[in-house]
């Protein structure tokens, strides 16, 4: 990969992926306008793994407070932050058995422009909808069992190119009445052990494969995603306090009309 290939891929990741917008989505379109080879999902997984860091630098404090809260739980002690990280889990375990099944039986094959445009308009549109309609009384602290669960099985809808991961996580939290920062807020915290997860395996596969040029290019492109990623979360949650999405409806209407455009007529 070029050093211009990896740098717009890290830019690309570290802005869209906590967006509501598909960063997936906008990952598939680099080499098809870019006219550059697939960059593969290994450095996809490695540009993922940079806004890792990113939402963890970002939120240190709920993190802290989760980790804080299981240790005070093994030792008999009921904690908010416990209740916190077990909400975390629980919404995570749907995606697991589902991005399972996607890889085992059904691999690449909806990573088309046609999926990414209709999904990108579609979900862009349930978003407008859900935070048009959606309450604002409830908070992170408010989640129980049934809200992760569900939030959860939200997140399996992501494996859809064009859907994204927060997009759709944020608006299954705000049909369930919660504040924008905090529907905000627990999709990232969401993503945690999801990026975490995919990124241990592909980087224990990355390091048996023992290519020196490509390990060097997955680090920088998951550095500069890092970086980008930390500003474009800080920029959207100063937006969601006194603002809603639907910048981001505009934005994924115009995308997707124009991805539909391309893929039916070009």
């Amino acid at each position: 990969m070029t050093e211009l290939h990896i740098l717009v891929l890290a830019l690309v990741q570290g802005i869209t992926e906590f967006l509501p917008i598909s960063s997936s989505g906008h990952l598939v379109l680099v080499p098809v306008f870019g006219d550059w080879p697939d960059q593969g999902l290994l450095m996809d997984v490695a540009v993922h793994v940079g806004t890792l860091g990113a939402v963890m630098i970002y939120f240190w404090r709920d993190i802290w407070h989760m980790l804080r809260g299981l240790i005070r739980f093994t030792k008999g002690r009921r904690d908010p932050g416990a209740k916190l990280a077990a909400m975390i889990i629980l919404s995570t375990l749907p995606v697991l058995a589902a991005g399972y099944f996607l890889n085992e039986y059904i691999g690449n094959e909806y990573r088309t422009l046609k999926v990414i445009g209709w999904a990108t308009l579609g979900f862009g549109f349930l978003l407008y909808l859900a935070d048009k309609t959606g309450l604002t009384i409830r908070r992170v602290e408010h989640t129980t069992a049934f809200d992760a669960i569900l939030i959860g099985l939200a997140q399996c809808i992501a494996l859809i190119p064009g859907t994204s991961r927060s997009g759709i996580t944020i608006t299954a939290a705000r049909f369930l009445g919660y504040e924008r920062v905090d529907a905000a807020r627990f999709s990232m915290l969401m993503s945690i052990p999801a990026i975490l997860g995919a990124g241990t395996l592909k980087g224990l596969e990355l390091y048996q494969s023992g290519n020196t040029q490509l390990t060097n290019d997955a680090l920088t492109a998951a550095g500069l995603s890092c970086i980008a990623a930390l500003i474009a979360i800080a920029i959207m949650m100063a937006w969601l306090r006194k603002a809603s999405f639907t910048p981001f409806f505009i934005y994924r209407m115009i995308l997707g009309s124009g991805l539909l455009y391309y893929a039916y007529y070009m």
